[in-house]
């Protein structure tokens, strides 16, 4: 069965893309902890990140250094932080968002019903951010 990562990746199910290519995509939580908080995901499906493989998981992780640094920057943060949890989807992901403070790492603190056009905005800056640093390549359109 496929995971809901996999349907928003096939498309069966809407995502806010900031990355593709043929690995790994990456598109904004439904249930962010701040404004831009995105989730890279492996196209490949994968339970846990421990069951990837060193170059899946390799790729995982420097496109989620990627997104991180872009977020910095269009954000304005201080760092970004980054998860691994993979309690609530078992598809392989990493959370990455702006932070500014450790008490931002708290999953209690997301929002439940964020305002779709703070979100569409939010992904369109991170694309922006994302094409400014060089990868547009990867960038895909709204």
């Amino acid at each position: 069965m496929s995971s809901i990562f996999t349907k928003i990746i096939d498309g069966e199910i809407p995502g806010r893309f900031v990355w593709k290519d043929d690995e790994v995509v990456a598109f904004l939580s439904i249930g962010p902890l701040a404004e831009g908080h995105t989730l890279v995901v492996p196209r490949e499906e994968v339970d846990r990140w421990t069951d990837a493989s060193p170059e899946l998981f390799a790729k995982v992780a420097a496109v989620a250094q990627i997104i991180g640094k872009a977020q910095v920057e269009a954000f304005d943060a201080e760092r970004a932080g980054v998860i691994i949890a993979g309690f609530e989807v078992h598809h392989l992901h990493l959370h990455v968002w702006p932070s500014n403070s450790e008490a931002e790492f708290d999953f209690k603190r997301a929002q439940h019903n964020p305002d779709p056009a703070v979100m569409d905005a939010a992904a369109e800056k991170l694309r922006a951010a994302l094409r400014a640093a060089g990868h547009g390549d990867s960038v895909p359109e709204a």
